[in-house]
């Protein structure tokens, strides 16, 4: 689906990837409807819409209430006339511990935001895409979705469930207008653990930093890559080069992949 004149919404807009797909929707024409919970983000995002302003709209919802979520679609509709679109890119990591040492309380949070905020935005913006020429469902999901990363065993089951229910309304929107596409990004420079409220534990040493394996991805390039791929209507899109790497790793040998992910995160497990 093109996005040029069309009406996409996208959560998590105030910051990272989110910010820069809303900036890039904007650049290539369409009008965007920007959610997130913060809202001096949000107006931070507004600022560097520059010019193109004019044709974004903000609302600050937290995607976790049910309600909000679907009062939402018409708050949209009043302002835009239609929508086009979503893209479910909102997204919180867990405290870097293992599941043992986790608590309830973290879980919930991580599987609200990241699983239950995409299945609510989809539930209720569904009815209104079935209703256009041509329209468009983007989930992001993670690399972490496929591939057990210890430290963040349940972000990943979280994003393991949006890719299934994700490839699951591909098959079941195969014969509609709704065109969906499942998002896994790799190491993208975003501040997602500042705001996911996690960025103490996961202090990591100048020297661990300068043996990654892999570069970071700055977000505007990942959202250059993820318009494209809706633009082109990609099943699948693996955004940065360690997730394509892993992935392909994944497929050959599942357990070595898990292996090699265990020594390159051990450092960050308290021991």
């Amino acid at each position: 689906m093109k996005v040029q004149n069309k009406v996409i919404v996208v959560t998590g807009g105030g910051n990272g990837i989110g910010r820069e797909l809303v900036l890039n929707l904007l650049a290539k024409g369409a009008r965007v409807a920007a959610v997130d919970i913060n809202e001096s983000a949000l107006q931070e995002t507004v600022k560097l819409a520059g010019d193109k302003k004019d044709k974004l709209s903000t609302y600050v919802v937290n995607i976790t209430d049910r309600d909000a979520v679907a009062a939402l679609p018409e708050q949209v509709i009043a302002k835009h006339g239609v929508v086009d679109g979503i893209i479910n890119n909102a997204g919180i990591i867990q405290p870097f511990v293992r599941v043992y040492d986790l608590d309830y309380a973290a879980i919930e949070r991580v599987m609200n935001v990241n699983f239950y905020g995409a299945l609510y935005m989809t539930k209720a913006f569904l009815p209104h895409l079935l209703k256009r020429p041509e329209a468009y469902i983007a989930n992001t999901s993670s690399m972490g979705g496929f591939l057990p990363v210890p430290g963040q065993s349940i972000y990943g089951a979280a994003k393991a469930a949006v890719k299934l229910l994700t490839e699951g309304l591909h098959s079941e929107l195969a014969h509609t207008n709704v065109g969906v596409t499942i998002i896994f990004p790799g190491a993208i420079g975003t501040n997602i653990a500042v705001n996911s409220g996690v960025g103490d534990s996961l202090k990591v040493d100048a020297e661990s930093q300068q043996q990654q394996s892999f570069k970071v991805l700055p977000p505007s390039k990942a959202a250059e890559i993820i318009i494209d791929a809706i633009e082109k209507n990609k099943y699948r899109i693996l955004v940065g080069p360690d997730a394509k790497f892993m992935d392909f790793i994944y497929r050959l040998n599942p357990q070595r992949a898990a292996n090699f992910i265990f020594k390159q995160m051990q450092a960050l497990l308290p021991k």
